[in-house]
C-alpha cells in the first residue's frame, strides 16, 4: 500500500494551497459510509492511526478532484493515480471499519 506524505513545503498537487487543518476531520469519510458513522467517530477518538488513515483519504479526494479538472502532458496518468489512491484507502477504511464492528465472543469458564 502506498501512502503519499509529503515533507516540503506545499501541495503535491495543481492549484491548491495547504486546505486541511491538522487534527482529526473524518467528515468526508462519514459521508463516504452515511451508515457508519458512529462507529467512524468511536474509532476515531481512540485510534490515531485511523485518524491519520481518514486524513490521507480526504487529502487523496482532494488530489483527484484537482487532477481531475487540471490540464497538462500528465493530467490523465496522475488522476488515474489519485483514483487508486482513494480507492486503496477506501478498501483500508472499510476494513478498519470491520475489524471494529466484530465483537470478541468471551470463553467459557468450565
Amino acid at each position: 500500500m502506498v501512502r503519499y506524505r509529503r515533507k516540503t513545503a506545499g501541495p503535491p498537487w495543481p492549484g491548491k494551497r495547504g486546505s486541511h487543518i491538522m487534527g482529526y476531520d473524518v467528515a468526508f469519510t462519514k459521508r463516504c459510509f452515511p451508515a457508519r458513522v458512529g462507529l467512524i467517530d468511536e474509532l476515531a477518538a481512540r485510534n490515531e492511526s485511523f485518524r491519520d488513515l481518514c486524513y490521507d483519504f480526504a487529502t487523496a479526494e482532494e488530489v483527484r478532484l484537482a487532477w481531475e479538472t487540471a490540464s497538462g502532458p500528465e493530467k490523465d496518468e496522475r488522476h488515474a493515480e489519485s483514483v487508486e489512491l482513494v480507492d486503496c484507502l477506501r478498501t483500508e477504511i472499510e476494513a478498519a471499519l470491520d475489524d471494529a464492528a466484530v465483537v470478541p465472543f468471551q470463553r467459557r469458564r468450565t
